[in-house]
């Protein structure tokens, strides 16, 4: 193995600039979705027992909704209700653990790929495998990339409902006549928005990149020895 020289020409080149972009754009997907904690609130007030509370669910990643249970102000009871026993609708982590998972992996990918770009550029053009693992590696994580933020903009969706004004039917005080539930607000999810954005961004880089890798394997080289040969020609056969 031919020892580590750096070699920065890569990346003046599509090919390193592209995996730098790459690099970039997996630390905006997973950091703009793991990072996310937010809140949603309700006012609960029943006039016969003349309460007026607002009561909060906090929610975040991995988003197990289903495990953000209401809190109140002191932990006290509202219109006779222990709020810490009622939870919002629906568990979208698996949607959201896949997509930073596979965020996180491509980000270490990257590392990877330009440390081998840039330390050992001989290795890798001179090597059959490795620009072929590289493209094979680049044509997955495009299409997981489609994948995963397609799932993760699905779940996206689903969370925004159920942390909305739709939680006033799904709460059963807020069934009770006797119980006046007002929807209040929920914390603002642009940063999620941004995340869903920076998953396709990827996809369309890696697709991208796909070509430039491609070029560097044995699949495109071929065309350009054979026309090498055909230009320099090979001697005819002495005649008789």
């Amino acid at each position: 193995m031919s020892a580590f020289q750096v070699n920065l020409n890569p990346l003046k080149e599509p090919l390193g600039f592209i995996k730098v972009l790459e690099w970039f754009a997996s630390i905006f997907a997973f950091a703009t979705c793991g990072g996310f904690k937010g809140k949603t609130e309700i006012q609960v007030s029943c006039p016969k027992l003349g309460n007026n509370k607002t009561v909060t669910a906090t929610f975040g990643y991995p988003f197990r909704l289903n495990q953000a249970s209401f809190h109140t102000p002191s932990d006290v009871s509202v219109c006779n209700v222990t709020w810490k026993n009622h939870v919002l609708i629906g568990d979208y982590s698996s949607s959201a653990q896949f997509y930073v998972t596979f965020a996180v992996f491509v980000f270490l990918y990257c590392i990877a790929a330009l440390l081998l770009y840039v330390g050992y550029t001989n290795l890798y053009r001179e090597s059959r495998k490795l620009p072929m693992i590289d493209f094979i590696v680049t044509l997955v994580a495009t299409f997981l990339w489609l994948v995963s933020a397609s799932a993760w903009a699905k779940a996206l969706t689903d969370i925004k409902i159920a942390t909305g004004h739709s939680i006033i039917k799904e709460l059963e005080p807020c069934r009770n006549p006797q119980i006046q539930c007002q929807f209040i607000s929920v914390t603002s999810m642009g940063s999620l928005n941004v995340s869903v954005i920076f998953g396709f961004l990827n996809m369309i880089l890696w697709g991208g990149n796909a070509w430039f890798v491609y070029k560097e394997t044995s699949l495109h080289n071929p065309s350009n020895m054979s026309a090498s040969h055909s230009q320099g020609g090979v001697p005819p056969p002495s005649g008789i």
